[in-house]
């Protein structure tokens, strides 16, 4: 797992999830223990293996080829994810 520091200094844990032959989904742990400041975004991967629909990226080797630049730039797309669903009243 790699650590990336936000703007705010927050120290957030990286993770790589869902890996496909092109992309795969980044996580941003957030410190707190609940879940529900954790974010996402999805990195497009290039290369020969994208155009392999059989082939499966390497979660370790996405993780490790994310540089600190590529980070950020995945933190500012990132978006929130939704750990709850809305409550809805049937009536």
């Amino acid at each position: 797992m790699k650590t990336y520091r936000s703007p705010d200094g927050t120290v957030w844990n990286v993770d790589v999830e869902l890996p496909s032959h092109s992309s795969a989904l980044v996580v941003f742990h957030h410190p707190a223990p609940t879940s529900r400041l954790d974010r996402y975004a999805w990195h497009n991967a290039r290369g020969p293996k994208v155009n392999d629909p059989r082939a499966r990226l390497d979660r370790a080797s996405v993780l490790q080829s994310l540089d600190d630049r590529q980070l950020a730039m995945l933190f500012r797309r990132s978006a929130p994810i939704q750990t709850q669903s809305p409550a809805y009243i049937v009536s």
